[in-house]
């Protein structure tokens, strides 16, 4: 069961994040309620509004924890301070650029909370919406615009919104995942936003294997893609066995004092292998064998 302290604390965070939408009504379609819902508990008139399920929802789409769980402490790594400036760059002057790099540096995490911070910008998981019509869709319900409609409606008033907003910045995790309709798709929403609205496509090693992959083969649209996203592979890591480890050691070491590890750096990189996201799940491993 939900209670009413919960419930407040959704609320404040539906507050903070209404800073980053035009209206009450494109934050409730993002959030998956509809206006009248948003306006009573925003007011809050909790009783029988939303389901216990839609609570969860709300939760989870605006990170808050069902538990008292520790909160966990974001560290400006060099890995988050390149992909930030990278993000806050391509917003500001409406461009386009593709990181690839190896997983657990802390890409993802920089790039959610980049959004969280920064108006008109929205995150997307592509391994989430692999195909056109679901990446699309996606992408219209993240900037509060109807996605439930005829698809071409959708596509159309996806390409005028982005034309009228200050700055938009779309961010395609995981873009190695897409298939090949979604990603000529991409081609044409580039084309049809030009100097309008950023980009900024990121995956690991894969990513770059497949659009490399697929240029050699000379496949219809990754050429077009590769150029239109910077004809450039950004990357933050160092090339080189000692340079990457030494890059590795500095960022495990920075997160494990920021966030209170009872594990050296030097134990926490055998048990990781340098990956951050294993470095969280070590970290809360300590914390709850002390509960």
């Amino acid at each position: 069961m939900i209670d009413s302290n919960f419930k407040s604390k959704i609320i404040e965070k539906m507050a903070q994040a209404r800073a980053n939408y035009t209206s009450n009504a494109k934050h409730a379609r993002v959030l998956g309620i509809n206006s009248a819902q948003y306006s009573r508990i925003n007011k809050g008139d909790f009783e029988g509004v939303l389901s216990e399920a839609k609570w969860i929802t709300l939760a989870r789409r605006l990170n808050v924890q069902l538990s008292n769980k520790r909160k966990w402490v974001t560290v400006k790594t060099e890995t988050f301070n390149y992909i930030y400036n990278q993000l806050e760059a391509c917003q500001n002057r409406s461009i386009s650029a593709i990181l690839c790099d190896i997983a657990g540096i802390g890409k993802t995490h920089t790039a959610k909370y980049y959004c969280h911070e920064n108006k008109n910008a929205i995150y997307i998981d592509c391994s989430q919406v692999k195909s056109k019509q679901k990446l699309i869709r996606k992408m219209a319900r993240e900037f509060g615009l109807d996605h439930t409609g005829r698809y071409a409606d959708v596509y159309e008033d996806l390409i005028f919104y982005l034309k009228q907003l200050p700055n938009p910045l779309i961010i395609l995790d995981e873009a190695g995942d897409l298939d090949y309709a979604a990603f000529l798709e991409l081609k044409a929403l580039w084309n049809a936003t030009e100097y309008d609205c950023g980009w900024y496509m990121m995956g690991a090693d894969g990513l770059k294997q497949k659009i490399t992959r697929q240029k050699d083969l000379k496949k219809v649209g990754y050429t077009e893609i590769f150029d239109r996203y910077g004809n450039d592979y950004k990357k933050v890591s160092p090339e080189g066995k000692e340079s990457l480890q030494e890059f590795l050691m500095g960022q495990i070491a920075q997160v494990s004092k920021a966030n209170n590890s009872k594990i050296t750096p030097i134990q926490m990189f055998g048990k990781t292998k340098g990956s951050l996201r294993k470095v969280r799940t070590e970290i809360e491993k300590q914390y709850l064998s002390n509960e």
